[in-house]
């Protein structure tokens, strides 16, 4: 029952901002999504991973396994869920980014501390780095298609992820004021996101719902099974394991369909899939937990 009520206390705001971005639009105010999602994207997004990765401690003795299963984990599901889509016709750039990686910030970290403490939120900030590089190289590839190479490397996130990874390592920290500030601009990220994803949702389509519904269950399942599997084979202690599982585990991210949005993949199909997995998440998260802590 704590677990159930912990995934409530994390996913309960989600649900609130977004409620705002859906009143906003069913009351027909004006919200332009594509100047929202450019200065989120742009600006906020960045600068609140960069301070994420900058300010965690890590044992750098756990970062070369865990790093190692993560990374393998996402480059089978992304082998998967490829083939998956190949299969069923889908658009593999609308789709295959939102699939792959999933909310191991929002929703991964705070799980992962209230689980296992310290310890666990230290292996958990391991796999949200490795899913932020990902994301936002492999994953902006993905989504933007052909000419894809020159994008990612204009990308703040991209950037932002490599220093920050790069601060992580080497132990770095910028000046209190830099900081400060950099974090204060972060905190807009997510209000921002959340607050459009409900603009989005208000505005989907009804026939997509049920497509979204089974490849967010296809996606938690196929997900947690490649993370245990990989978390055994690579050997990792039981709570790291644990937190892999988990972390792979997360709904799809609100930035997933920020970068659809930005790019001009099928935003609203995208929405569809983090709301539908966020939801699903409620029930599935605390089942995984229950089965790796067992």
């Amino acid at each position: 029952m704590n677990l159930i009520s912990t995934v409530l206390e994390i996913t309960a705001p989600v649900f609130a901002l977004a409620l705002i971005g859906f009143g906003w639009v069913r009351l027909g105010l004006e919200y332009d999504v594509r100047f929202v999602s450019r200065m989120a994207m742009t600006i906020s997004v960045p600068c609140l991973i960069f301070v994420a990765l900058m300010k965690t401690e890590i044992d750098p003795s756990a970062l070369a396994t865990l790093s190692l299963a993560a990374g393998a984990s996402y480059v089978a599901l992304a082998l998967a869920f490829a083939a998956l889509l190949a299969v069923l016709r889908l658009d593999q750039p609308t789709y295959l980014a939102p699939l792959i990686f999933g909310n191991t910030g929002n929703v991964g970290l705070p799980l992962a501390y209230f689980a296992f403490g310290e310890e666990g939120l230290g292996y958990a900030v391991v796999v949200f780095a490795v899913m932020a590089i990902g994301s936002f190289t492999f994953g902006i590839r993905i989504v933007a298609g052909r000419g894809a190479m020159g994008r990612v490397l204009r990308e703040p996130l991209v950037w932002a992820t490599l220093l920050g990874a790069l601060f992580l390592w080497r132990g770095w920290r910028t000046p209190d004021v830099v900081t400060n500030t950099l974090e204060l601009v972060g905190q807009m990220a997510i209000p921002l996101m959340l607050i459009t994803l409900g603009v989005a949702v208000a505005r989907l389509r009804p026939g997509t719902l049920a497509r979204t519904t089974a490849l967010s269950a296809a996606k938690i399942a196929l997900c947690a099974m490649v993370a245990a599997v990989l978390g055994l084979w690579f050997g990792l202690p039981p709570t790291a394991f644990a937190v892999l599982v988990v972390q792979i585990s997360t709904p799809v991210a609100v930035t997933s369909y920020l970068l659809a949005e930005k790019y001009g993949s099928d935003a609203q199909a995208v929405a569809g899939l983090v709301v539908t997995s966020t939801l699903l998440s409620v029930i599935t998260l605390p089942l995984i937990l229950a089965i790796v802590i067992a």
